[in-house]
């Protein structure tokens, strides 16, 4: 009925042939009620053992035929016999394993009883708290390739950078739709401390599942390390048999590889920056991942999200030339400080090193000719410096506002087209030629009238009979004035 063993805490009569159970799992500690009937009581396999096996044929040992024969039915499997036995002995404190197939109940309790007890002695703060961040950091930091921070407990402590960065949250920080921890982790995607982030899309967080299966299995591997301990110290004495003494290292190593593939299959969830999901944030379900599958857990992390087209090694030209801004197509130009930061917003593709794969590719599309590169825009919106179809150097890849990436349609008709020439310089004046005799002067017809409007200061009235007369011979030379006016004001004089 579940997929755990279930220890059986309360019972009550609901009618006849009814009852009401209380049961709480041995690995996830959940409470659960079932309603069980007689035939659901008759069918209970682990109950049938602990009655029919108390005393064997053969040295009180009841073995795995015997137990077939008494439990078996047209209804009931042989293999659940079997695998009910063998669950039973790894959680039973007074049953022991006999042989390859036998097993016998014993006054005498087992190790597993003292591990037990030392486990419910375990301090969570100083003990398990502890070791389980320890095993943790162990295991995301084997192979790593990016720059990982663990368990921060502010913002500020993840750093505002481009390159790909791994935060790992503390173990108690359990990742659900409705928890305070997806506030936290959405906040802290787009503020470190009261600014803004400029590179949001470089965080990629993970997350453990709700549950208490990793803090148990990490508390058994402690407690069988005590025990160890204390039988080397001679702590534990010789009432245990010497075959369950010998096989205690045994059990360290199991506990110990049990809470690994438990770290491996809790921090499942993975969350990026996404404006367009809910929180802002873009969630990835890993799936319980095994630490024999022969990879790393940042390696793990990288492996999915490239799966998810979320994350790339490099860009080619095609993906820039699809991705080209709209509002930059006309122009056939974009600012490297634009073209850098929709890597790092989440706007496009990630990369692990976006500067680096950034500043390679450019330098090898514009020696292909694919894209052209200028710098330095002028008042006159001619480029100081233009490249296309030519080496590139790595230092004039700069993510400045006046540097950018051209089209190649763009950067052709730059690179065609011609220099403005600059002002010719004086050359030596040439020598004179003889001048030509005067010829005789052309006679002038009648010279139309023309009203002339003349500004100045007039000499006083009296001084000159005809002073708008002077006035204009003064301006325009010789010739037939008439109708001269004075406007009125002494500074302007109209001749017809």
């Amino acid at each position: 009925m579940f997929s755990e063993p279930m220890l059986v805490e309360t019972v009550r009569a609901n009618g006849t042939g009814v009852w009401v159970a209380g049961l709480v799992g041995r690995r996830s500690e959940r409470f659960r009620r079932v309603t069980l009937t007689v035939d659901d009581i008759a069918s209970l396999t682990i109950a049938a053992i602990l009655f029919k096996s108390s005393g064997g044929q053969v040295d009180k040992v009841a073995h795995l035929p015997e137990l077939r024969f008494a439990l078996g039915e047209p209804d009931v499997d042989t293999t659940t016999i079997d695998n009910a036995a063998t669950a039973l002995e790894e959680s039973g404190f007074f049953l022991r394993k006999v042989g390859t197939d036998g097993y016998r109940i014993h006054h005498q309790a087992t190790l597993k009883k003292v591990v037990s007890d030392r486990r419910a002695y375990l301090d969570e703060d100083t003990e398990i708290k502890p070791a389980l961040r320890k095993m943790v950091e162990t295991e995301f930091k084997a192979g790593v390739t990016l720059p990982a921070v663990f368990f921060p407990q502010e913002s500020t402590a993840v750093q505002d950078t481009p390159r790909l960065t791994h935060i790992v949250l503390d173990p108690d920080d359990e990742w659900n739709d409705s928890s305070q921890v997806v506030d936290r982790v959405s906040s802290w995607t787009t503020r470190r401390g009261e600014s803004p982030r400029l590179y949001p899309g470089s965080l990629v967080w993970c997350a453990r599942k709700p549950g208490r299966e990793l803090r148990r299995k990490v508390g058994v591997w402690l407690a069988w390390q005590r025990v160890s301990r204390e039988l080397a110290e001679g702590i534990l004495g010789a009432e245990y048999d010497r075959a369950e003494r010998y096989g205690v290292q045994a059990q360290v190593k199991e506990a110990h590889e049990a809470a690994k593939e438990e770290v491996w299959a809790g921090y499942r969830f993975v969350a990026l920056a996404d404006t367009r999901e809910r929180h802002g944030l873009k969630i990835i379900d890993l799936g319980a991942g095994h630490a024999s599958a022969g990879e790393t857990m940042c390696g793990r992390v990288i492996s999915v999200l490239k799966t998810e087209a979320l994350l790339n090694e490099s860009v080619g030209a095609g993906y820039l030339g699809r991705n080209w801004p709209p509002a930059l197509k006309h122009v056939g130009e974009w600012p490297l400080t634009s073209l850098r930061q929709s890597f790092l917003n989440g706007a496009l593709t990630r990369l692990i090193d976006p500067d680096a794969i950034l500043r390679r590719q450019i330098m090898a599309f514009v020696a292909s000719g694919e894209f052209g590169f200028a710098s330095g825009r002028g008042e006159d919106g001619r480029f100081d410096r233009l490249w296309y179809a030519e080496p590139l150097a790595p230092e004039e890849v700069a993510f400045d506002s006046n540097v950018f990436l051209l089209t190649k349609t763009n950067a052709e008709q730059l690179k065609t087209k011609p220099e403005i020439p600059s002002d010719p310089q004086p050359g030596p004046a040439p020598s004179p030629g003889p001048e030509p005799e005067p010829g005789p002067e052309p006679e002038l017809g009648p010279h139309p009238e023309t009203t002339l409007l003349l500004s100045g200061t007039a000499p006083p009235r009296g001084v000159e009979p005809d002073r708008h007369q002077a006035v204009a011979k003064a301006a325009f030379g010789e010739g037939t004035y008439h109708e001269c006016r004075d406007l009125g004001d002494r500074r302007r004089t109209v001749c017809g």
